[in-house]
């Protein structure tokens, strides 16, 4: 984008399509929609600005009071520079067991952040969250049931899709689901306006909620009554909390899934570097969780298909993780080797002032 905008919040959206040349197997084109093109490096600053101004006008959000939300962190990153440019006060609850990063970011922007146990898991965030809103009468975002995320997929991300293709015909889309807002918003414009195009909804291997065919109980409100059978711990953050939320659930109803795709964490660490050193492109876990279901749907695809990954946010934020464990801080043999091979400069020789 160029040009003068009103405030950081205009330069919400209109993402780029990104044509993969090294990595994508022959046959087939393969693409990645790069939402760390946000202001704030993810897919989640569509739905902060979109709960926040669907508030405003209506009514339930007032001016000056406090916002809370429960996030696994990208939603309250996005939160944290809606809420500083608008001027909310804003809570936000988090599992311990996310990315430090992410606290930090969060509270660099004002935000007050408060962790809850890892054994409490998603839904325990969730419960913090409420109970902070009805203590304090705090407007508490419910990120899991808005509509106002898909409805701002439907208007822009989904649209955005159709425009930058064109006549193209777009064969798969790929993504994986958080709070199901992606998924429900952008699937129900793709199944009117692209009818042939195949929705495929990736997940955790080790954490099939969808793959296994079980309901999930809802409350009256949308919110989890209860935690999935089928939920284990796995390493892509903002994917796949330990409940089918309300707005994946519709997707499922509505038939708008064609496939699901099972990823291994293996597999994600190895597609996020792998982007990175043949790309040149940098996601997080959960974008390289989401390309390795793509990878696998053009393994298998007929030729001249074209395939769209949704990668929903940068790497920066998972510097702490399992993502850069093998990533050095000191050098290795090689640099060592590389860095001897002329005099100048090397670790515990003399310096000499010309």
């Amino acid at each position: 984008m160029t040009g003068t905008f009103e405030n950081i919040l205009n330069l919400i959206g209109n993402t780029p399509i990104i044509r993969l040349n090294r990595i994508a197997p022959e046959g087939v084109e393969l693409f990645a929609k790069l939402e760390a093109f946000n202001p704030m490096g993810s897919v989640k600053d569509r739905l902060a600005l979109a709960i926040i101004e669907a508030a405003e006008r209506d009514g339930s959000l007032k001016p000056g009071q406090t916002v809370v939300e429960a996030t696994s962190g990208n939603t309250g990153i996005g939160l944290a520079m809606v809420c500083a440019a608008k001027g909310y006060p804003l809570v936000v609850v988090m599992s311990e067991s996310f990315s430090v990063e992410r606290r930090k970011l969060m509270r660099f922007f004002g935000a007050r952040v408060i962790l809850t146990p890892a054994s409490e898991k998603g839904s325990g965030m969730i419960a913090k969250a409420e109970e902070l809103a009805r203590k304090h009468r705090w407007f508490l975002c419910s990120q899991f049931e808005n509509e106002a995320g898909p409805d701002i997929h439907s208007r822009t991300t989904a649209e955005e899709i159709l425009r930058d293709f064109g006549e193209k015909s777009l064969d798969y889309w790929v993504s994986g689901y958080g709070t199901g807002g992606t998924m429900k918003g952008v699937s129900r414009v793709l199944k009117a306006k692209s009818p042939s195009t195949k929705i495929i909804a990736a997940e955790p291997e080790i954490s099939p909620l969808l793959g296994s065919g079980v309901p999930q109980i809802h409350n009256f409100d949308g919110s989890p009554a209860a935690s999935h059978p089928a939920f284990s711990p796995h390493p892509m953050q903002g994917w796949t909390p330990d409940f089918i939320p309300q707005m994946a659930a519709d997707v499922v109803a509505a038939g708008h899934i064609d496939e699901i795709r099972p990823v291994a964490g293996d597999a994600a660490l190895k597609c996020a570097q792998n982007l990175a050193n043949m790309e040149g492109i940098f996601c997080g876990i959960s974008g390289g969780a989401t390309f390795a279901a793509a990878l696998e749907v053009a393994q298998n695809a007929p030729n001249g298909s074209r395939i769209l990954a949704m990668l929903p946010d940068t790497g920066e934020r998972y510097l702490s993780t399992q993502l850069f464990s093998e990533i050095a801080e000191e050098m290795n043999q090689e640099e060592q080797e590389i860095s001897v091979s002329t005099p100048s400069c090397l670790f515990g020789t003399p310096t000499v002032l010309v």
